[in-house]
């Protein structure tokens, strides 16, 4: 329903059911009083607002919100100047934003079921509201106004205002009443069906029930629930094939029966989505012809830097090509391996790759990662985030303490990022330990934008980071798997995006920047969960305090690389069956399980297990629908970037200070083009067929392609 905000989706996707762009959000100095209010004790709401220190404060949070929207629209209808308009539109984005913003992020992870309803709730009316905003052809005009005297308007207020036309007329205002109400009509129903494609994945993980129960081993029990089967009461366990604990079983499980009987299960559940994706995909497909599109691909694909889906779809089939030799050489050694321990005729099936891949990067290596763990208490791993930005940036994390009512969960911590000449440049949220009802994945919340609100005052961005690492009450006994390390700091560098954004306009601070663009820092910061230069500095052992040994890290590192080319594979195809899915339909239309299975036939090295549907828990198909190729840009960028510019000294002050000016504090305020290219030079991306594609040199060099 919502039109006029670009929002990144973070790594692991929360559950946002807005449309790529809707009206940004806005607090007034609320929010910067209450976060320097926190430092003296005194009484707030939640995150700072001071209508939220009770769950029906969302109430009144959302009527202000409205009121005070509504006084802006006025002023817009009556013309000022160009600036005017601009300014004021960027606060009507950011009042309502405060409310949808906030609404989200409690909604996610607010344990008082009380304030996840009074969120839903504010959440419904807002998204309402912005409805009536998106047909304001007051507002419309008003905009194209101010394009039309973009001479008179600063660089980023001229992007601003061609961005803001564009996004009203991808919301269909320029179209008769007619189209109109039908767009928002498929609006409304693509929102439910993408909410109800979620809940399926949540209510249906699916399980699969093993007798006995000697054949799961001791280091899973804690994941499975025993069962009994009459009339014998013999025990088995009872395995849920949710992906978390699917991706333990497989990885674990020496029984192939087993593994293949938990590998089906969990790839064919919930068959309920079979039916939601069809709808989704046509009713996304009547969305874009409307709109004047060919297809949904073409629709989502159009503002990014790849521009078309043509562009997208050369990309990767360039990419396919690349690495389809690698990635064969590795599923044969995978299947020589099985085969020294079986019958040399048996074939390599998909459930045996990551049990036999484990098992090989564990023999040659020998690693275990329990001693890879004990490297990385979770403090430790918060003072390598304090690393990265004192080194980096010069600047600190300081701790806050939280101002009564302004948290939502006694383990919640507070930092300020603060720069020694700068001042304050924002505050992050840290919410690390997963609990029930919670976001079950690593996040990046943008809770408020950073944007201008005077010539003398900048409001500060406000985010959060959260994770689900199995803790407990004392945080010094959770200790970090490496791949949960590499989570957390990629999670940090979409958080780092928004605290290190200084745009005029909160339309473009932090990652609201084109989707193809989004993942470029957060990929970055994966490089530093991997340099022992960076490791060696926080990575110590929890009981001896010995620094992570060198030879530990590079044997991490060679396993890491030992089948990149299949991950890589993997990655392609799953953003060839998105563009698939989403492009031009066949007539008559082809059902989605053919289409996947023979998509993973003609750009992989694995076979397709009949019966399985494994897209119907893809939740990246709802919100990067087209999009997700985005990854396989941010790897080649973030490639070109680290080895341009970073892995000589990867904690070079000058290098960070290079990154944070060049890159990070423009957001979206900037083309991406030139963002890129004024950060490396030359060599980071190419022109092809009108779009922009990544030079994809540095990463294949990086993985010997």
């Amino acid at each position: 329903m919502g039109i006029l905000l670009r929002r990144a989706a973070p790594k692991l996707l929360r559950n946002q059911i807005l449309n790529s762009f809707y009206f940004p959000h806005f607090t007034t100095g609320r929010l910067h009083i209450a976060a320097e209010a926190s430092s003296v004790g005194a009484s707030t709401g939640l995150y700072g607002f001071e209508h939220l220190k009770t769950p029906k404060g969302f109430q009144r949070f959302v009527d202000e919100a409205i009121e005070r929207s509504g006084e802006l629209v006025e002023k817009v209808a009556s013309l000022p100047s160009s600036r005017e308009i601009i300014r004021a539109m960027d606060e009507i984005s950011n009042t309502v934003c405060s409310v949808v913003d906030s609404a989200e992020f409690c909604r996610n992870t607010h344990p008082d079921r009380e304030f996840v309803e009074e969120a839903n709730k504010a959440w419904i009316r807002i998204n309402e509201y912005l409805h009536y905003l998106n047909t304001n052809h007051n507002l419309y005009d008003a905009v194209k106004k101010a394009e039309l005297e973009g001479h008179l308007l600063t660089e980023e207020a001229q992007r601003a205002a061609r961005y803001l036309r564009i996004d009203f007329e991808r919301g269909g205002i320029h179209l008769s009443d007619e189209k109109l109400d039908r767009v928002n009509q498929l609006n409304i129903e693509i929102s439910q069906l993408c909410r109800e494609f979620n809940e399926n994945i949540i209510t249906d993980p699916g399980s699969v029930d093993i007798f006995p129960s000697s054949r799961i081993p001791n280091k899973l029990h804690h994941l499975v629930k025993p069962i009994y089967c009459s009339p014998i009461k013999q025990k088995g366990f009872r395995i849920r094939t949710d992906p978390s604990t699917l991706s333990s079983i497989l990885q674990f499980t020496p029984d192939d029966e087993v593994r293949e009987m938990a590998y089906i299960q969990g790839n064919s559940t919930p068959k309920a989505n079979l039916g939601v994706l069809d709808k989704l995909i046509g009713t996304r497909h009547e969305l874009s012809q409307i709109l004047g599109y060919k297809s949904y691909a073409e629709f989502s694909v159009k503002p990014n830097m790849a521009s078309s889906p043509a562009v997208v779809m050369s990309f990767l089939q360039e990419m396919s090509q690349m690495v389809q030799p690698n990635a064969d050489e590795e599923f044969r050694r995978i299947r020589d391996f099985k085969r020294e321990r079986c019958d040399q005729r048996c074939e390599l099936e998909p459930w045996d790759e990551a049990y036999y891949t484990a098992m090989m990067k564990s023999s040659t290596f020998n690693l275990d990662s329990s001693v890879v763990a004990s490297y990385f208490p979770l403090p430790q791993c918060i003072e390598g985030l304090k690393v990265l930005v004192q080194s980096l940036f010069g600047a600190t994390f300081r701790s806050i303490p939280l101002a009564h009512g302004e948290s939502w969960h006694p383990s919640v911590l507070k930092l300020s990022l603060h720069h020694p000449e700068e001042g304050d440049l924002g505050y992050l949220y840290l919410d690390l330990y997963s609990r029930k009802g919670k976001y079950p994945g690593c996040a990046h919340f943008a809770i408020r934008g950073g944007c201008r609100v005077s010539e003398t005052d900048y409001q500060l961005p406000v985010v959060a980071l959260v994770c689900n690492f199995l803790g407990s009450s004392n945080p010094s006994n959770v200790r970090l798997n490496h791949w949960e390390l590499e989570t957390l700091f990629h999670e940090f560098g979409h958080a780092l995006h928004s605290l290190l954004s200084r745009t005029d306009y909160q339309h473009f601070s932090g990652t609201r920047v084109v989707l193809d663009l989004a993942e470029t820092p957060s990929n970055l910061f994966e490089y530093y969960a991997w340099d022992y230069r960076v490791l060696r500095t926080f990575a110590r052992h929890y009981s001896t305090g010995e620094v992570i040994p060198e030879k530990l890290v590079e044997s991490m590192q060679e396993a890491r690389n030992m089948f990149a080319a299949t991950e890589l594979q993997r990655q392609i195809f799953y953003a060839l069956i998105d563009q698939t899915l989403f492009g031009e339909q066949p007539i008559p239309p082809r059902d989605t399980i053919s289409i996947v299975a023979d998509l993973k036939k003609q750009y992989t090295s694995w076979k397709h297990v009949e019966g399985t549907h494994w897209q119907t828990r893809f939740n990246h198909l709802l919100n990067y629908g087209s999009g997700y190729y985005s990854y396989m840009y941010a790897k080649c960028f973030a490639a070109t970037i680290w080895q341009k510019l970073c892995k000589e000294d990867p904690l070079s002050l000058d290098m960070g200070t290079a990154i944070r000016t060049k890159f990070l504090q423009h957001g979206g305020a900037k083309d991406p083009a030139d963002l890129l290219n004024g950060l490396v030079g030359e060599g980071i991306l190419r022109h092809s067929n009108g779009g922009i594609v990544p030079d994809v040199r540095s990463l294949c060099d990086e993985m010997k392609l």
